[in-house]
């Protein structure tokens, strides 16, 4: 941990040493080409402004061409500034050509933040708008495909009657004796005996009740 804040440290104050500089040596080459007052303590802000914004953009990962243009231009004003103040210069007698760039400066800076800074992004189109759509293709291969075939339909199972009861055999003596009782019954009511009326008077089993009432 002290190490890395050691090397932080060291490198913090690399930036400041050279940034102090630097803005200095922009202020003295405004200041020797007219450009006195605020006007040369401008300049170096201008500067500085134009890397900063160079270097988010080509941080950011989009327009890396513009970003390494302006980038390049600003730093070349910088070490500009730096050379010209080694005594590579004569600060008193500054050229006429020296004097246009610092007074053409500001509107380049200007319209290399605007760039920078309020361009809009590059739009990548999203995957999703693709999904759910199907090709033309596709669209017509499904037209031109046969219906399928329909389905037969399944052969309906007849109902299965029930099995039919077997016959029950009546003695002749119990049919005559059925005889006479419904004779009674027709006699006492006026109507034929109904099976339930035989059943009960005989006393036996509906199967047998039928098969007497079928002799009747």
């Amino acid at each position: 941990m002290r190490a890395h804040l050691a090397r932080v440290d060291a490198v913090l104050v690399q930036a400041v040493i050279a940034a102090a500089l630097s803005f200095a040596h922009l202020h003295d080459v405004a200041s020797a080409a007219g450009q006195d007052g605020w006007k040369a303590w401008a300049y170096p802000v201008s500067v500085d402004l134009l890397l900063v914004a160079a270097w988010r953009r080509l941080r950011s990962g989009e327009a890396k061409a513009a970003g390494w243009c302006w980038f390049l231009i600003a730093l070349a004003a910088s070490l500009g500034a730096n050379v010209a103040t080694a005594g590579l210069l004569d600060l008193d007698h500054v050229p006429a050509w020296l004097r246009i760039l610092v007074a053409g400066w500001p509107a380049v800076a200007f319209l290399g933040g605007t760039l920078l800074v309020h361009s809009s992004p590059t739009t990548h189109d999203e995957p999703s708008d693709a999904v759910g759509q199907e090709a033309p293709e596709d669209i017509e291969d499904q037209e031109d495909a046969p219906d399928p075939a329909p389905e037969p339909p399944a052969a309906e199972s007849a109902p299965v009657p029930p099995p039919a009861p077997p016959p029950v055999a009546v003695p002749a003596a119990l049919v005559e004796h059925a005889r006479k009782v419904a004779a009674e019954h027709h006699a006492r009511t006026g109507t034929a005996i109904d099976t339930p009326t035989l059943r009960a008077r005989l006393g036996v089993p509906p199967p047998m009740a039928d098969a007497i009432a079928a002799h009747l």
